[in-house]
């Protein structure tokens, strides 16, 4: 099985749509061989965690194609999960016909701990909801539509559980187990919080000058 986030329109088709602009008679192209096993699968099953936030953004991509709605969540910043809508995550990618994804740019270092990923996530688009702003359509012709779209991304340190630790003294205490990773900075998701309260992602400084410069 190919990687979801390995397939996309070919470059001349690609290249022509704009954004959420339609074409007719795409064709859709498979520019690697890169497999799902070696490639997304590992984040989604937990073995291994995104390096960069290319990474994430695609294996977020493959989940979404996959309706892996779990790790869409998992993968939304720690503070912003319990306010995603589930069910609308799961409608919505059920819904959307994807057909690929085109990386424009990764911007790896955004500030102290933060980066940028553009991209265009392509889809088929509903012939009838198309008709009134491209006019009737010919029988059996599909319409490709892209999203594009600057995502954010924050590496934070989360704590996940205490572990007893054993002193060659004899003495024990509890050790803390932690895990820096990527997360994705969700736009849509109101947060009640003032500019001068500790951000979100726990880094300590201000919100203002962390993850509010790309939430706000």
């Amino acid at each position: 099985m190919k990687c979801p986030c390995q397939v996309m329109p070919n470059n001349n088709t690609a290249s022509s749509v704009t954004d959420h602009s339609s074409v007719t008679n795409h064709a859709v192209t498979d520019h690697t061989m890169k497999s799902y096993a070696n490639c997304c699968q590992p984040f989604h099953t937990g073995s291994s965690i995104p390096q960069t936030a290319e990474q994430l953004m695609r294996s977020r991509y493959s989940a979404f194609v996959l309706v892996d709605v779990p790790y869409i969540v998992a993968t939304t910043l720690p503070a912003q999960q319990a306010l995603l809508d589930k069910q609308a995550i799961a409608d919505w990618a059920k819904q959307t016909d994807w057909a690929g994804l085109e990386i424009v740019k990764h911007t790896p270092k955004v500030g102290k701990r933060h980066a940028q990923v553009e991209f265009k996530a392509f889809f088929h688009a509903d012939e009838q909801q198309d008709k009134h702003a491209q006019g009737e359509l010919e029988q059996g012709k599909t319409i490709l539509q892209a999203h594009h779209e600057l995502s954010s991304f924050v590496k934070a340190t989360n704590k996940l559980s205490d572990k007893p630790s054993n002193k060659l003294d004899g003495k024990s205490d509890n050790q803390q187990t932690q895990l820096t990773q990527w997360y994705f900075l969700d736009p849509t998701v109101s947060l009640n919080i003032s500019q001068k309260q500790p951000c979100i992602c726990g880094s300590g400084e201000k919100y203002k000058r962390c993850c509010g410069r790309f939430l706000d």
